[in-house]
């Protein structure tokens, strides 16, 4: 399975009522491989996962794997906070025709390395599924160390882990740990570049969403260690990193969709739709400028 390159987590897009809109979510996918997109993820924590119903994740995957019908890898976030029930998810995206899991560090409940380590062995063991581990401790409260990660890489079904920490130390810990069965993969939009150029196969991006042609040629170049084009890719960019960060992931994201006709700026309770204001201008804004810069080139 080649997953790597430009990855996007997708958002999902909800209608009136709060419902599914599935034919928005069509556009949005659309929209990713027309960009170049190499992989999306679906049910991640930028699509709401945990706002998802069980038959809403289960609709939203059978949708995206019959509308993307194989052209790039389709990824399924199933991370739980349990171990049974992230078996069971997986084992769900499995039957819905998922390529492989992104599965997060079990959330709120702080389990030791060594509850990590058995937690990410009985998915890779028993979900049916490739897994992708998923660190993001600014949301999951834990943090999987890299000693842990390089235990779990001897599974042959555990091929790779998404990294939202961006420091230094980290990227370089992670780049340490590739090999030609384990990939890395930045989560972290504003470090990818770095992370790329370090080692990274590619990154899982929340930006990709709304700019992914642009996402796409600054992963090219990480990717290809060019370091002067991915300083002009990240320069390019680096607005719109800064004008999303005004709310928290997914608000800002979402707020960008209806200006591309992607589906509507709502999330779901507890999250509040990004009010109008000089955050919403200046993110439309840079859209506009991205949407330029693309135009002449």
């Amino acid at each position: 399975m080649n997953i790597r390159g430009s990855i996007c987590a997708l958002a999902t897009p909800f209608g009136a009522g709060g419902a599914l809109d599935l034919a928005a979510f069509g556009r949005l996918l659309d929209y990713q491989i027309e960009g170049g997109t190499q992989a999306l993820v679906v049910a991640g924590s930028t699509g709401e996962a945990h706002m998802l119903e069980h038959d809403e994740f289960g609709r939203l995957l059978a949708f995206a794997v019959k509308h993307v019908a194989g052209r790039v890898p389709v990824i399924a976030g199933t991370g739980e906070a349990g171990t049974a029930k992230t078996v069971a998810a997986t084992r769900h995206a499995r039957e819905l025709g998922a390529d492989a899991a992104l599965v997060v560090a079990p959330y709120y409940v702080r389990p030791t390395q060594e509850g990590m380590r058995r937690h990410f062995l009985e998915v890779a063991e028993h979900g049916g599924l490739p897994v992708l581990l998923y660190n993001v401790p600014g949301r999951t409260a834990c943090d999987i160390d890299p000693a842990t990660v390089a235990q779990l890489r001897e599974h042959p079904a555990i091929i790779g882990i998404k990294e939202a920490r961006g420091d230094a130390e980290r990227i370089h810990a992670l780049a340490e740990l590739v090999r030609p069965d384990f990939v890395y993969l930045s989560g972290d939009d504003a470090t990818a570049g770095e992370a790329m150029l370090a080692g990274a196969a590619g990154t899982i991006s929340v930006v990709a969403n709304l700019v992914p042609k642009a996402f796409r040629a600054l992963c090219d170049a990480a990717t290809g260690g060019d370091q002067a084009a991915t300083a002009r890719c990240r320069m390019a960019l680096d607005p719109l990193l800064q004008a999303l960060e005004c709310a928290p992931n997914p608000i800002a994201v979402k707020a960008g969709l209806p200006e591309l006709g992607l589906g509507s700026a709502t999330p779901r309770l507890p999250l509040v739709e990004l009010e109008e204001g000089p955050a919403r201008a200046r993110l439309r804004t840079e859209l506009a400028t991205l949407a330029s810069l693309a135009n002449a080139a």
